[in-house]
């Protein structure tokens, strides 16, 4: 795939204490294949998907501490300096300065008003996701967030997104657009969560099976959040794998109902 527009998602990592368990687990679940560890990188080891790049795995780097795993969401950016300055100037916060990773690009690592944390990715050799929306790859993101008038504001004010409000009252759901494309989603975390989780992304891998995707997961460990239920976007549930990263599974062919009515805001 080609550099992604401004603010698109276009790459996901994840790390774990555990990267072995975490390649068994998630080669079982999404049958992801894994490159090379690369030294030079801090072991950073690519997942593929039919053999086209999906996402990454790494272990901790020496004396960072030892939190619960999460994936992080990349999105684009054609200056990621650029981009800090935003994040920064909108009441974000940057956790980690823009860092050229040798020829492959450029990262960030940022925190949005609500602390939800996320990444910028400026690709210079990678581009980032070598395919989306089919089995075992990137599908959709959302910001689970308990303030979503900050994260709105920092989300329109820092990559160029026109948001539509869905006409919903049973949920507060928020969708934004680059273009004509729909890239990206924001969710009003309810009383459901627990007050000790905080605001993050929501990850999800398609897959065939949504079913059959949870059996394996929660046979392996993994824990079943939500679902599986079927929407007009697909069929679909939220996990934690066994090492706490969450993550959601869903089949995008097995869909259910009319699709939500949205108007701009």
């Amino acid at each position: 795939m080609a550099v992604q527009p401004e603010g698109t998602p276009c790459w996901a990592d994840a790390m774990f204490s555990d990267v072995e368990g975490a390649k068994s687990f998630y080669g079982d679940v999404l049958g992801w294949t894994f490159g090379e560890a690369s030294s030079e990188y801090g072991n950073y080891t690519q997942a593929y998907s039919d053999g086209k790049a999906v996402a990454a795995v790494v272990p901790p780097m020496p004396g960072q501490e030892e939190g619960p795993s999460q994936w992080c969401l990349y999105l684009a950016s054609p200056d990621a300096a650029a981009t800090a300055g935003k994040i920064r100037e909108n009441g974000g916060e940057v956790l980690m300065e823009p860092m050229a990773v040798g020829d492959f690009g450029t990262m960030c690592l940022a925190r949005d008003p609500s602390g939800a944390v996320f990444g910028v990715w400026q690709a210079g050799q990678h581009e980032g996701f070598e395919v989306i929306s089919e089995p075992g790859a990137y599908a959709w993101a959302e910001f689970f967030t308990r303030e979503p008038a900050k994260t709105d504001d920092f989300l329109t004010a820092v990559f160029p997104y026109r948001a539509k409000q869905m006409e919903d009252d049973a949920i507060d759901f928020r969708i934004f657009d680059v273009g004509e494309n729909t890239v990206l989603g924001r969710m009003k975390m309810t009383d459901d969560f627990p007050p000790e989780v905080p605001s993050y992304v929501n990850v999800y891998f398609a897959v065939s099976d949504c079913d059959d995707a949870v059996a394996k997961a929660t046979k392996l460990g993994g824990v079943l959040r939500f679902g599986p239920m079927t929407s007009p976007f697909g069929r679909f549930a939220a996990l934690s794998d066994p090492q706490g990263a969450n993550f959601s599974v869903i089949d995008l062919g097995t869909t259910e109902g009319e699709m939500p009515k949205t108007s701009e805001v």
